[in-house]
């Protein structure tokens, strides 16, 4: 582990607001294996130093150096950092506004207008009112800007995934509630989630690899929650794997159609679709007196 890699990353959050709870939330671990880190009692991989550097906002020379010794350099964000679901009000079904500096603001608008490749550095910098050099300022190329957006996306909607699971009541409930969330994320979040659906294929095999783990991992819940909702007798889908699968890609579709504004609110939209879903594994209907 790199030498003082736990204090370093104690300073940043100190410095940037963020609380051992909230950043531990959005790691997906608990408090006490955070606080570990930070002590110097427990490695860390580089994976989880980028998913830091991720949440509190800056670039991951920044965990190494936190207080900027070493000058800012390009990549280097202003705006806040990500506040994992919960912990502003403890609900992760609610969305705010999406927070991202400017740069990103620009890149996710012009990658979802015209696709990552019809985008350069120039559109980027027009779209979000900057010189090119300014924009230089936040991200050191139009890659980094979809893997700072894919990333991003993949952290917040895992520990909204992780929040609900936990809520569940049940495997059958559990399952409700997943399929709610996957459906409320791909309706508040749509450009975000439809920049995840479509550009993965544009990431260098590393990016991929770690961005795809957490995919897997969201359609594992999923799976496992309908497999023991089946065992339990809660559900009948003859084929639980691939009926798990369907209901997700029918939730990571609806970015593809579904507009803000139209006749349908999101929260809507996901009552909607857990009925959906639990029709399409097999759900007993409803006993009525």
């Amino acid at each position: 582990m790199e030498p003082g890699i736990g204090a370093s990353i104690r300073r940043l959050r100190t410095a940037r607001g963020v609380s051992l709870r909230a950043l531990a939330a959005g790691l997906g671990v608990s408090p006490a294996t955070l606080s570990a880190v930070e002590n110097g009692h427990t490695g860390v991989s580089a994976v989880r130093v980028a998913a830091i550097a991720d949440l509190l906002g800056v670039p991951v020379g920044r965990v190494f150096d936190p207080d900027g010794r070493s000058g800012p350099g390009p990549g280097v964000l202003v705006g806040p950092p990500v506040v994992p679901p919960g912990e502003e009000d403890g609900d992760w079904r609610h969305y705010g506004p999406l927070r991202l500096d400017p740069a990103l603001t620009a890149a996710l608008a012009t990658f979802v207008e015209v696709g990552y490749h019809g985008s350069t550095i120039r559109t980027i910098a027009a779209h979000a009112g900057l010189s090119v050099s300014g924009l230089y300022h936040y991200y050191e190329s139009k890659y980094d800007m979809l893997v700072a957006l894919l990333d991003r996306t993949m952290v917040d909607l895992d520990a909204r995934m992780r929040a609900a699971r936990a809520e569940g009541d049940g495997p059958l409930g559990r399952v409700a509630v997943l399929v709610e969330c996957l459906a409320l994320f791909h309706g508040h979040r749509r450009g975000p989630a439809f920049l995840g659906a479509s550009e993965m294929r544009s990431l260098r095999p590393e990016d991929y690899l770690r961005v795809a783990a957490v995919r897997r991992a969201q359609q594992r819940a999923v799976d496992e929650e309908v497999a023991a909702a089946v065992t339990a007798g809660e559900l009948r889908a003859a084929d639980p794997g691939t009926a798990a699968r369907a209901v997700v890609t029918l939730c990571t579709a609806i970015p593809q159609w579904y507009r803000p504004g139209g006749p349908l609110l999101p929260e809507e939209l996901a009552g909607q679709y857990v009925g959906f879903a639990l029709a399409l594994l097999g759900a007993a209907p409803l006993q009525r007196p």
